[in-house]
């Protein structure tokens, strides 16, 4: 048998990614069905989210410390795993074990493979002897986008062809892709960053003015996406009075669509386009996309602003990183890691700010990202900072 090679080490990492939004979008479409078989409360059911959350948070936290000492392809194989036993567990344990407590379980479980699948995949595709890093750095995250449309799609297809009771066999057909996943890991060759004992230690990087930069273009890029997509399906269903159905086919589908369509532009045009100017006027279309989502008299235009952010954010994430890496040689894993959690606080703060002002305008959506504008208005001026001190340390 053909050994694999440095292509096959890059389709795997794109099925990583796909697990990825695996994990993060299967259990909130099945919200409803969880409050309706279990009598979950919408407290609970928000919990699944919230947690799911937190654990990747504190897996990104912790796994700067001992990814390089373990190896990535025992964590990354692991990780796998981790996504297999949670999504096996949510068809199972809820039965078996008080409900609950088994929905929890499961969480927790895929949670972890999810924190370190986000952290590994990235420095695994930036080790890998590319010509162009950020073109495949790009691409790379496009597959995070196009599993989320089809999670989205497929599942909502099939609960409709199949019934709301064959909810326990979808989880399971979404499995197989970590499960296959995982067993190609074992074989697929692997390159670290850097070499033992030469990257950065994590005290290095927090004393580093230019880790601080990149660590808040994180945060203004996680939650420049997040603080619209969270909000993509509600904001479709408020906006164009539809179903919930319509709603997630509308919203978030729209939405990944073209921050995928963004992200694959960029990898096929990144030798003539330079990506600091690309993120910049991405965020200047991102605070537009903002302004049109949220003040449009029209829903329907209001949703083509929701669109547009999507277009608009889709290189934002890669993009840093991409940067970071160029700029921070040495930085290694725990770089990625630690930008990796500054990323998900903005994943998580994001939203959190859009409901809070969504709450304070008399739960008006529409008003409630308003706000969010900050973000990308931060990318803005921190992407100015990063260029003059790029270029004043090139000079």
């Amino acid at each position: 048998m053909k050994k694999p090679g440095w292509k096959q080490t890059l389709l795997c990492s794109y099925t990583g990614y796909i697990t990825q939004a695996i994990i993060n979008n299967l259990a909130p479409l099945l919200f409803l069905i969880f409050r309706e078989e279990f009598g979950f409360t919408l407290e609970k059911v928000t919990l699944i989210t919230t947690i799911n959350f937190l654990v990747q948070l504190n897996v990104d936290a912790l796994s700067a410390k001992f990814i390089d000492q373990i190896g990535y392809r025992v964590i990354i194989v692991a990780a796998h795993f981790f996504c297999v036993a949670g999504l096996l567990g949510m068809a199972v344990l809820p039965s078996v074990l008080p409900a609950f407590a088994g929905m929890m379980v499961s969480v927790v479980l895929y949670a972890i493979g999810g924190g370190l699948t986000e952290v590994l995949i990235s420095p695994i595709v930036e080790a890998c002897p590319t010509d162009d890093k950020a073109s495949a750095m790009s691409l790379l995250h496009s597959f995070y986008c196009w599993g989320t449309v089809a999670v989205v799609l497929l599942s909502t297809l099939f609960l409709w062809a199949f019934g709301k009771g064959s909810w326990r066999i979808l989880c399971f057909l979404w499995a197989i892709v970590p499960f296959v996943n995982g067993f190609a890991f074992i074989r697929v060759p692997l390159a670290k960053l850097t070499e033992e004992g030469e990257g950065m230690t994590i005290a290095d990087l927090l004393q580093s003015k230019l880790f601080w930069i990149f660590v808040v273009l994180m945060v203004a890029s996680g939650a420049s996406e997040q603080s619209m997509s969270q909000w993509a399906s509600a904001f479709a269903e408020s906006g164009l009075h539809v179903s919930k159905t319509v709603g997630d086919l509308t919203g978030p589908c729209f939405f990944s669509i073209l921050m995928g369509l963004s992200r694959v532009f960029y990898a096929k045009t990144s030798e003539k386009v330079p990506l600091l100017p690309f993120i910049m006027g991405s965020a200047v279309l991102c605070v537009g996309s903002y302004l049109l989502a949220s003040l449009s008299p029209s829903p329907v235009i209001s949703l083509i602003g929701c669109g547009l952010c999507g277009l608009s954010v889709g290189i934002l994430w890669p993009g840093v990183f991409s940067l970071a890496s160029s700029a921070c040689p040495k930085g290694g894993t725990a770089l990625f890691a630690l930008l990796a959690l500054a990323g998900d606080m903005g994943c998580s703060g994001g939203p959190t700010l859009v409901g809070m002002a969504a709450s304070a305008f008399g739960d008006n959506l529409k008003r409630g990202l308003l706000p969010a504008i900050l973000f990308p208005i931060l990318l803005l001026i921190f992407g100015s900072i990063l260029k003059g001190y790029l270029k004043k340390h090139r000079a």
